[in-house]
């Protein structure tokens, strides 16, 4: 069999261009994804024709898009997710859910979508990997206001995972199998998770470890990426999708590798480097590729429906920060609002097994990672300008000032 790896090539230079070119002209103020994704559509079968999904490509692509979540998981902070943070931002998602399930109704009753669950589900999405960067570039991370955008991030991306590979995996099995399924999951998750918080307490073990992490060894790396297998076969021998695997393979990473005593300070530098040097952006510009842009321009009833999913996804995630008053001031709430209002990836994701299960069509899935491209390109920056006019110093007026 012939395998020739040119759309590989294409798709590896466009993940080197897009960031380059952010670098290079500052005045393009956009996340690097949402450029790996619209370079993706230009070099696609669509426009430019010069690469498109051929088998090498999909391989690689279902790697780092396990490989997406796994980073995903590693960004949750679990130790911000306790006490009135906890239950604040957890209230915010059960209102978000609920807004995102009257919209889902609402486009279903207008014979916009087919399965109003799953646009609730898309729409209650926050793209954590977007908004911490955003939220570090500001220097607002470690601030409450940052601390509750995260906590909100992060239970809407693990609560929107399991949600999806409830009741929309590729199993056949019903919700109450699969619930008992994921019980079990979580068990076996658990048991491992406790398995290798013991496997530490070995000294010999952990010498070992010290002593290969740093060679061409890298035996952690190679650890981490092991769990991610063993995690994601695991889901999808349970009936449940494979990215619920990936996610949890990050979050144990997150809880059991706590590293007190600071013995592998670079093991998650060294998992990010991979992660988002050849991983990450391999999976967007793929999407790029993927994007139907014939499906989204066939009508002008299609293409109003972006803005339309905007206004959805703004109102289901937008609207629960009100729930944040008693929290942060009233410029937070509204910057809050649009940073939790912020999601593509997940669109990208849940839009694909949407459309492979026949519940999404490819004009609503066009339309839909279009409005998620729009909201990383307009919420973060409306809320940095919020947040930078609300520190700006206030100058007394000139007639005070001469006086």
């Amino acid at each position: 069999m012939d395998v020739g790896f040119t759309n590989v090539a294409v798709v590896a230079t466009v993940a080197f261009l897009a960031p380059l070119a952010l670098g290079l002209v500052p005045r393009l103020r956009m996340p690097a994804v949402v450029l790996e994704i619209v370079l993706g559509i230009v070099v696609g079968p669509q426009a430019l024709g010069w690469a498109h999904v051929d088998e090498p490509v999909q391989v690689l692509n279902l790697i780092r898009l396990a490989f997406l979540l796994l980073i995903a998981g590693l960004e949750v902070d679990f130790d911000r997710l306790r006490g009135r943070l906890l239950r604040v931002s957890g209230i915010g998602f059960v209102a978000s859910f609920g807004i995102a399930l009257v919209a889902g109704f609402a486009l279903h009753a207008g014979g916009l979508v087919k399965s109003p669950l799953l646009v609730a589900i898309m729409l209650s999405a926050t793209s954590l990997g977007v908004v911490i960067p955003v939220l570090k570039d500001g220097g607002r991370a470690g601030s409450p206001f940052g601390q509750l955008v995260i906590a909100g991030a992060s239970i809407a991306d693990i609560a929107t995972i399991v949600l999806l590979s409830l009741f929309f995996s590729g199993e056949s099995s019903g919700v109450g199998a699969k619930i008992v399924l994921l019980g079990g999951f979580v068990a076996l998750v658990a048991a491992i998770g406790v398995s290798i918080l013991g496997a530490q307490r070995s000294m010999r073990l952990t010498a070992a470890l010290v002593r290969l992490q740093d060679t061409t060894a890298q035996i952690r790396v190679r650890g981490a990426f092991l769990l991610l297998v063993v995690f994601v076969v695991l889901a999808d021998q349970f009936g449940l999708e494979a990215i619920l695997g990936a996610f949890v393979a990050g979050a144990v990473l997150k809880l059991v590798d706590r590293d007190r005593a600071m013995t592998h300070p670079q093991f998650h530098r060294k998992l990010e480097a991979a992660g988002f040097g050849v991983f990450v952006p391999f999976f967007f510009v793929t999407s790029g590729l993927k994007f139907d842009l014939n499906a989204l321009f066939a009508s002008a009833g299609t293409v109003a429906r972006v803005p339309l999913f905007l206004a959805a996804l703004l109102a289901a995630r937008g609207l629960p920060a009100l729930l944040y008053r008693r929290v942060v001031n009233g410029d937070e709430v509204v910057a809050a609002g649009l940073l939790q209002a912020t999601s593509l990836g997940f669109f990208v994701v849940a839009g694909q097994i949407g459309m492979q299960l026949g519940l999404l069509s490819a004009a609503n899935g066009a339309a839909l990672v279009a409005a998620g491209l729009l909201s990383v390109l307009l919420f973060p920056v409306t809320a940095l300008a919020i947040l930078r006019r609300r520190d700006a110093p206030v100058h007394a007026p000139a007639a005070a000032r001469l006086g």
